[in-house]
């Protein structure tokens, strides 16, 4: 069975987020490992995909889901 996650190592993987977002992650009782490789996937799958990774599936894929629908809520940071 895997680690399941605190709420606090959840914000301290993925920074800050709404409750919904990690109460959604908590709830599927993902482990560390599942969140980091989700948000791996996020942060560069152009990567994961060229080093032969196989695409998320299971939790994993949830998580990713529910990452990109954070990150696409998230206002843009303006660039200076």
């Amino acid at each position: 069975m895997p680690d399941k996650l605190t709420r606090e190592e959840i914000i301290a993987l993925i920074g800050r987020s709404d409750d919904e977002v990690l109460t959604d992650i908590l709830k599927m009782g993902a482990s560390r490992s599942e969140l980091a490789e989700a948000r791996a996937w996020i942060e560069n799958d152009e990567a994961m995909l060229n080093a032969g990774r196989p695409i998320p599936s299971g939790r994993v894929a949830h998580v990713v889901e529910i990452l990109q629908v954070c990150d696409d809520e998230r206002p843009a940071v303006p660039k200076l």
